[in-house]
């Protein structure tokens, strides 16, 4: 079996505190990061995610690509997309999880895939006015049903999941300010995908220039245009990235490490560690276990 390249969250990881058969999950955004501290974390889920934010700052990064994070911001992911965030402090807001299952109980699956934010060529996020209401109280109205003890509380959060999509559909494409991503954009978020699946056994600009019909001199510099970083330093982020996490939270070997990032010779990925790190990989592991 193939081991996954990055790690995918399940829904039930998170749901399984609030409900016996879990198909979604609402929480307030400071209590999520509080009891899910990995998230912080480069990672995929198996389901669609809402994150409202309604306080603080920060960056999230989808896809290769990150956006500005503030109040108001209103972000929109598809099971599979790689992200990770950087959150201020006082960072607050909901977070809603849910799987297309849960959606399709009620409503049909054509119109989950109709909405434009969960089209991978349109942007992940809507700026919101810091107070806007209307698409935050359903948010909070979620948020308030999921801990009523009712016998239909599933067909309410559907209906108001249903709501909260059907107006931020029309809030999307009223917003002057979300216009379609231009190629070049899309061109940065392909790369990402396609260095999320292969970072392991591809590390060479090259093969993805030519996954993508491009040399890799014009991907280096849209990467660099659009992320402000060569396509060879993502790669090399990415591998080091993958290698920090495994040791950190693995018992595997430093030489387990290394093959499992596809490194024939543990030395040479040492020596690789330690030129992005500053630390060899063994140290890099002793200083996480005394945090």
């Amino acid at each position: 079996m193939k081991t996954p390249s990055l790690p995918v969250l399940a829904l039930e990881h998170f749901a399984a505190a609030q409900r016996p058969a879990p198909g979604y999950y609402v929480e307030r955004l400071e209590d999520h990061l509080a009891r899910f501290p990995v998230v912080s974390l480069p990672h995929a889920h198996s389901f669609y995610l809402l994150l409202y934010v309604t306080q603080g700052q920060g960056t999230h990064t989808i896809d290769l690509v990150t956006y500005e994070l503030r109040p108001g911001s209103l972000f929109f992911l598809t099971p599979g997309q790689a992200h990770s965030w950087v959150l201020s402090a006082d960072a607050q807001g909901y977070i809603l999880f849910f799987s297309a299952a849960f959606y399709q109980r009620q409503y049909p699956a054509d119109r989950l895939a109709a909405y434009p934010f969960f089209d991978p060529a349109q942007l992940p996020v809507l700026y919101l006015p810091p107070d806007e209401s209307t698409l935050c109280g359903l948010l909070v109205s979620i948020f308030a049903e999921n801990t009523t003890p009712a016998a239909n509380r599933d067909e309410v959060v559907g209906a108001y999941l249903y709501l909260l999509l059907e107006l931020a559909g029309r809030s999307y494409a009223q917003a002057q300010a979300q216009r379609a991503p231009s190629h070049s954009l899309l061109l940065v978020r392909t790369f990402g995908q396609l260095l999320d699946t292969h970072f392991r056994t591809e590390k060479t600009v090259g093969y993805y220039a030519g996954q993508l019909a491009v040399t890799a001199n014009h991907l280096n510099a849209l990467c660099r245009r659009v992320v402000n970083q060569t396509a060879s330093a993502l790669i090399h982020e990415r591998v080091v990235t993958e290698a920090r996490r495994r040791l950190a939270h693995s018992t595997d070997t430093v030489a387990q490490v290394a093959d499992y990032l596809g490194f024939d010779d543990p030395s040479y990925f040492a020596r690789y560690f330690k030129k992005y790190i500053g630390q060899s990989p063994e140290a890099f592991r002793q200083s996480q276990a005394v945090r």
